[in-house]
């Protein structure tokens, strides 16, 4: 992989992680918020349904996991195990796609 390509993926996992910081933050200081309020799982889930903020901030949380972890797990992989080239990359991108698919199942289930 050229120079080029590793520094993208460099700024793609600084900037996913940027994000997931300020996602993770909002979503704790909301959950505490509302279990301290006294609110169950059933009443919070019936306030997010239809809710197209929680749509939109919740996928924004999912695309930047997708970007995050299979970057993180590339260079883990290839350090620790030595394993590099297309299969390992076409193995994370499988991964991703995973993570997609599984994450935006989750979003979906809490927006219906």
């Amino acid at each position: 992989m050229s120079f080029r390509s590793e520094t993208l993926l460099w700024v793609a996992q600084r900037a996913s992680a940027a994000v997931l910081g300020v996602c993770v933050a909002v979503h704790l200081a909301t959950m505490i918020y509302a279990v301290r309020g006294g609110l169950s799982a059933a009443e919070i889930l019936s306030r997010t349904q239809g809710s197209v903020a929680w749509l939109s901030f919740y996928t924004v949380f999912v695309l930047a996991v997708v970007v995050h972890a299979p970057i993180g797990l590339r260079a883990l992989l290839g350090e620790w195990l030595g394993w590099r080239g297309r299969s390992r990359d076409l193995a994370l991108l499988a991964f991703a796609a995973l993570l997609a698919w599984a994450g935006m199942r989750a979003v979906f289930g809490v927006f219906r």
